[in-house]
């Protein structure tokens, strides 16, 4: 990032921005198998067909997503697959993070428990 204009930082900042809401995750996660029409992704979603179109139009102008036409319908697929090794990454770095905390309340909860034992008498 050293050698980035301030326009090209802005533009990294956007980038990340559209990965900032938990929908346009589900969706670039539901693009990963296949593309996808909004009916079908509102469905998987859980979302509206505005809500979820909404995002398809941040995520196209980002450059993550595309589209075409098959007959009456619009197909979303992913334009940048370097997205998902980016995703996988953070979230691998995530779980990492998660497990660690399990054990650290783990532990906690094993001496914790061994204290109070250790408190009762016989």
């Amino acid at each position: 990032m050293a050698k980035l204009s301030e326009e090209a930082i802005g533009l990294v900042a956007l980038y990340f921005q559209a990965l900032s809401d938990p929908t346009r995750l589900k969706i670039l996660n539901e693009l990963r198998a296949d593309e996808r029409n909004v009916g079908e992704l509102a469905r998987t979603c859980g979302c509206t067909l505005a809500n979820v179109s909404k995002h398809l139009s941040l995520l196209t102008k980002q450059g993550m997503v595309d589209k075409h036409n098959v007959g009456t319908s619009v197909y979303y697929h992913i334009a940048d697959k370097a997205i998902y090794e980016l995703c996988d990454l953070v979230c691998g770095n995530i779980v990492v993070r998660l497990e660690k905390q399990a054990e650290v309340a783990e532990r906690m909860r094993s001496d914790t428990q061994g204290e109070i034992a250790a408190d009762i008498p016989p």
